[in-house]
């Protein structure tokens, strides 16, 4: 609690009701004197932050070892003693995607090593067949290029114009083609990987969220419209996400710091073992968590559980798809 002198003032400086305690009855605002010392301020902070601290651990015990239970709690309306379901989301998201942001994969690291030993085998061949000239004029593009064995434009055209009518694109293939084209000729395969990679990670939040509601949506369907509203099914939904996002945190951190030991045998094992344990509770969690929020069956809700994951999965599988599409057609 605070220990700053309580003014002298029993108005509110906050909704100008009259405070007879410490406390503003009206507003909640506690009623002492707003000119602090250092020292105030940081036992202040240091309050609010130990509180805060008390319900984080809380709710994140909760959310990764009891399937459910804070969407049980927060819906029954016992709500101070956990984080709220959008701030808990936001706030994982936040720790997530900063984590990924500050350490990168190694993606673009072993495509750099490939690329090495690609140009390397390449250019040794040419040594034997064309001679050292040659070989100052081979370009990381072009073997890029050959990577993905497009047409040119040229011969694309040349098809549309005198080829077989099964061998001619569509207009939307031809828009398709043009622009994987395009895309090719002004970025080699690690420079396409590397901005398809930021690219996807910085709008990771956006896919989520346009995924959420449809998620609630289809958990809406198959549950009772008279026992459970939408935002019930949305609270769930939010509880989940953070879960996942929180188990994906949790194997991130691991395996950076098992890359800090990669050369040792042991802690390669132990961190796969962690990954395999936690992929494993990250594909069965959904199922204790459906069962114990909608009260069903066993057998009901494995049922169902079964088939929202196929539902979910196919829906997000299309929906990646169409955006790995955006995202390609889109490179610069």
């Amino acid at each position: 609690m605070s220990h700053s002198p309580i003014r002298k003032d029993k108005t509110c400086l906050n909704c100008r009701h009259v405070v007879e305690q410490k406390f503003c009855p009206n507003c909640g605002q506690e009623n002492t004197d707003t000119r602090k010392t250092f020292h105030h301020l940081f036992i202040h902070f240091f309050e609010d932050l130990t509180h805060y601290e008390n319900a984080f651990w809380k709710t994140i015990k909760n959310l990764l070892l009891k399937p459910a239970t804070l969407t049980k709690e927060y819906l029954s309306g016992k709500r101070l003693s956990y984080l709220a379901p959008v701030r808990l989301y936001i706030f994982i998201s936040f720790v997530t995607f900063l984590l990924i942001a500050l350490f990168p994969n190694n993606v673009t690291e072993n495509l750099t090593k490939d690329d090495k030993e690609i140009t390397s085998n390449f250019e040794n061949a040419n040594k034997k067949e064309k001679g050292w000239k040659e070989k100052s004029y081979i370009k990381s593009k072009t073997l890029d290029k050959s990577y993905f064995q497009l047409k040119t434009m040229k011969e694309i055209d040349s098809i549309q114009k005198y080829g077989k009518e099964d061998e001619k694109l569509s207009d939307f293939q031809y828009w398709i083609y043009e622009k994987a084209t395009h895309v090719t000729e002004k970025n080699t395969k690690k420079e396409i990987i590397e901005k398809f990679i930021e690219s996807f990670i910085h709008n990771i939040p956006k896919i989520l969220f346009i995924i959420m509601p449809f998620f609630a949506f289809f958990l809406w369907i198959f549950h009772g419209k008279k026992r459970w509203y939408y935002f019930d099914h949305g609270i769930f939904t939010l509880h989940y996400f953070s879960f996942l996002l929180l188990i994906f945190l949790v194997l991130f951190i691991i395996n950076k710091i098992g890359g800090l030991f990669a050369e040792n045998g042991l802690a390669d094992a132990i961190v796969g073992i962690i990954n395999f344990v936690g992929i494993v509770w990250m594909c069965y969690y959904f199922y204790p968590a459906h069962h114990r929020f909608y009260g069903e069956t066993r057998f009901v809700s494995f049922v169902k559980s079964v088939i929202l994951f196929f539902i979910n999965f196919f829906f997000i599988l299309f929906l990646l798809t169409f955006y790995m599409l955006y995202i390609f057609i889109n490179l610069h």
